[in-house]
């Protein structure tokens, strides 16, 4: 069984496309149509894939050779769950979509389409160049979904968004160009190929200022701090399923480029600054706890929660150490799992104080939703890493591999886990239990949004209970990512005390 990724990629822009042209009624099922298509061939994907084959189901011919830029895609055990996640958790997106009736719709579900090939085009990219132009095209459809379909602040969020974003674009565009370029031997062929660039050497002086054009892009749209300016503005005013996707999608093509691109072709810089990204790591983890405890807004509480969830990723990338990246790979999609129905349960209690996002005008429902309670207390659960849940393991993990190089940003952000446990305490205790809020309605979730989280929260369990089905598949191109690196990063004595006698 093979799977064609180009079909796989470009599905949603053509059922996007077609979307444009149909009438407004049919676009959102033929939307909708379009992510269960997309989710089949993923799950055929997961299903076919042979974990100990390396890259699978290549596509690579020659795009625009005069510059040695090449149209190759391919699937190993670092982006087959990307893969998966993103087609999962387009479905609930979407199906959350065709029910709340936007207007123009045909607008709106092709951006929808394009949003999601740009996400799956950078995530199966296995060219720079390639990657760069998908990451860049994520921008476009982003802007319009906030712009046209927002809140209120939506002008100064989209602008906020286009600014951060697409500095960091142009700084990663520069930084492409310039790795293809120095790169390059003498009397040789320019190639952005990443295995190419893989082979090649750069001196350790290009790899410093190079890494930084990357990180930097990276930050942005994860967003870490102090570059996640853009941030309270977007998540306040997108549409909700935008929002999920926004959160639970986007964010994780930054940490991904970290490992697909920044630690394989660049492993000087990666190990000479691992310290000063892991410290900016453990900020984010701080800040991010922090104001996600003090803010009443139920979107920024978990929007903040965000911020010091990729943190812990990017902790665990930058720890060099194949225990912490595995843990990274696996919070990416624990991240994903949770933070879409979180949202989505969000705008559930929104609805049901009358519209207020206040965190004080809600409470009191949980005996009278218990199945709205029961979902919510899930997704909290998991969110703070109770054992049993798939994030209990990704953070431990990282820990683990935090633990082995930089024990003492290790002790601090483990403190961020103690954080994680509070505010989620206290968002769920505030939404479901304490005093009724004054415009509360106390009934339980509909069909509609439970159709929408309940197939997740059994996919959070799933994952909870047999974590080892991501973490078999996803080990050894995980691990041959943070390889060089991790060597260049270990004292001479360390590195000499893990060679065998003889």
């Amino acid at each position: 069984m093979s799977v064609n990724l180009s079909i796989l990629v470009f599905l949603p822009l053509l059922a996007g496309l077609l979307c444009a042209v149909v009438p407004g009624s049919a676009a959102r099922w033929i939307g909708l149509a379009a992510s269960v298509l997309v989710l089949a061939l993923s799950v055929m994907l997961v299903a076919a894939f042979d974990p100990d084959a390396g890259l699978q189901f290549v596509t690579d011919v020659a795009w625009i050779p005069e510059l040695g830029v090449r149209y190759s895609l391919g699937v190993d055990g670092l982006n087959l769950f990307l893969v998966l996640m993103t087609a999962l958790l387009w479905v609930p997106a979407t199906f959350v979509s065709a029910h709340a009736g936007y207007t123009r719709p045909r607008l709106f579900y092709f951006q929808l389409g394009l949003a999601e090939t740009a996400v799956l085009g950078a995530f199966l990219a296995q060219d720079l160049a390639l990657f760069v132009v998908f990451f860049d095209l994520m921008l476009v459809p982003f802007y319009f979904l906030i712009g046209a379909w927002g809140g209120a602040d939506r002008v100064q969020a989209t602008t906020r968004f286009v600014i951060y974003t697409l500095v960091g674009s142009l700084l990663m565009l520069a930084g492409a160009v310039a790795l293809g370029v120095l790169s390059t031997p003498d009397g040789g062929q320019i190639s952005f190929d990443l295995a190419e660039l893989a082979r090649r050497d750069l001196p350790a002086g290009s790899q410093a200022w190079i890494f930084w054009m990357f990180a930097l892009a990276f930050f942005v749209k994860a967003p870490l701090f102090p570059l996640h300016g853009w941030m309270p503005d977007a998540y306040r005013s997108s549409p909700v399923p935008v929002l999920v996707l926004l959160s639970a999608v986007l964010s994780k093509v930054g940490a991904y480029g970290f490992l697909r691109i920044v630690l394989p072709l660049l492993p000087d810089a990666s190990a000479r600054f691992a310290e000063l990204v892991i410290l900016i790591a453990v900020v984010s983890i701080l800040y991010g706890s922090v104001l996600a405890f003090s803010q009443d807004e139920v979107r920024l509480v978990v929007g903040y929660s965000s911020i010091a969830q990729l943190g812990f990723i990017t902790l665990g990338i930058f720890s060099l150490d194949p225990k912490g990246a595995q843990g990274a790979v696996m919070q990416m999609v624990n991240h994903g799992l949770v933070v879409v129905p979180l949202f989505l349960l969000a705008a559930v209690l929104v609805h049901r104080a009358g519209g207020s996002e206040s965190l004080a005008r809600m409470g009191g429902i949980a005996f009278r939703a218990p199945v709205l309670a029961a979902l919510l207390l899930v997704v909290s659960l998991a969110t703070l890493a109770m054992p049993g849940s798939p994030n209990f393991v990704g953070e431990l993990l990282i820990l683990f591999g935090v633990f082995e190089t930089h024990i003492v940003y290790g002790l601090v952000a483990s403190a961020g886990v103690v954080l994680a446990a509070v505010y989620m305490i206290r968002f769920f205790q505030r939404a479901m239990h304490n005093r009724v809020g004054p415009s509360v309605e106390s009934r339980d979730i509909g069909r509609v949004d439970f159709a929408a989280v309940a197939p997740l929260v059994l996919v959070i369990v799933a994952l909870g209970v047999y974590p080892q089905f991501l973490l078999g598949r996803t080990e050894a191109a995980t691990v041959a990512k943070v390889q060089e690196a991790g060597r260049l990063a270990e004292p001479p004595a360390a590195a000499t005390a893990k060679e065998p006698v003889r």
